[in-house]
């Protein structure tokens, strides 16, 4: 029997047998995970698995998709998210500012600039007043990365979105958008962040 892990409930697991339903039900992994759910345990609120479910299964399919234009130049998508940060915010940045402009690990952050410095994306000094800090920046070939990478990422957003109308896409936006306001206010930065 399925115990509700994460697993579950993103659809790594495959389709779970037994997931028809009516005409009105959604056709998602998610709705056919809450039918059993509710079949074997019918005194359990489901509700919030409906929306942390989707919430999840959507983000690992796009994570899944997206990364094709970051394979097809050798990115890997923390990588990316490292390089994404430098351009948007158009300076240097130190390794603890990157690690909480991408939500990664010191150690994590280390490990993928070491990689980026090694291709020539980004360069590190040291600070002049304290050696043991390093400021990065891009250079000129990872700058140009990013600004070649853009536009396909975001085409294919588009893409993905294409489903939903201006309406449906600006009610999704400011759904999600409370949702996370509430959930960075409560919860903090992601586990393993050291700041």
């Amino acid at each position: 029997m399925r115990d509700g892990s994460k697993g579950d409930l993103t659809g790594e697991t495959g389709t779970p047998a037994g997931g028809g339903g009516g005409a009105d039900a959604p056709r998602d992994t998610v709705a056919a995970v809450v039918r059993q759910w509710q079949a074997v345990r019918p005194d359990v609120d489901t509700g919030p698995m409906e929306v942390i479910g989707r919430i999840n299964r959507c983000a690992a399919l796009l994570q899944q998709a997206e990364d094709a234009p970051l394979r097809r130049v050798g990115l890997t998508r923390p990588e990316f998210d490292l390089l994404g940060a430098l351009r948007r915010t158009g300076h240097e940045l130190t390794p603890g500012e990157l690690a909480r402009e991408t939500f990664s690990s010191g150690a994590a952050v280390t490990k993928r600039l070491k990689q980026l410095q090694e291709r020539d994306l980004v360069d590190r000094r040291a600070d002049t007043r304290d050696r043991r800090v390093s400021h990065v920046g891009l250079t000129d070939a990872g700058r140009d990365l990013v600004d070649s990478i853009l536009p396909d990422q975001l085409a294919y957003e588009t893409v993905v979105l294409g489903g939903l109308d201006e309406d449906g896409q600006a009610q999704l936006s400011s759904l999600l958008g409370e949702l996370l306001g509430q959930l960075e206010g409560r919860l903090g930065p992601a586990p393993g962040f050291r700041g």
